[in-house]
């Protein structure tokens, strides 16, 4: 079963979430480092992949949609700050 996307980013959003809950438990019990590094690493990797999660379903939905509206102009430039703030 596919999901639609808003449900798949609350998805993603609530496996982000417990994550960081647990990175915060660890820290708070002084655990080894390098273990809360590693999950700090698959946090950043869970998002990266929300991200695409959320390009994607902008990319065929808000994009094709503002292109027929005749908002090329604007879409280009969002876009292109978007690519702008990802590579900083």
């Amino acid at each position: 079963m596919l999901l639609e996307p808003k449900d798949e980013a609350l998805k993603r959003l609530n496996y982000i979430q417990g994550h960081l809950e647990g990175i915060r438990k660890m820290v708070q019990e002084e655990q080894y480092c390098v273990d809360i590094l590693k999950q700090l690493y698959a946090v950043r990797k869970a998002v990266e992949k929300m991200e695409g999660v959320l390009l994607d379903g902008h990319l065929h939905s808000c994009v094709i949609e503002g292109i027929r509206e005749g908002n090329a102009e604007e879409v280009i430039q969002e876009l292109g700050e978007l690519y702008a703030l990802s590579n900083k």
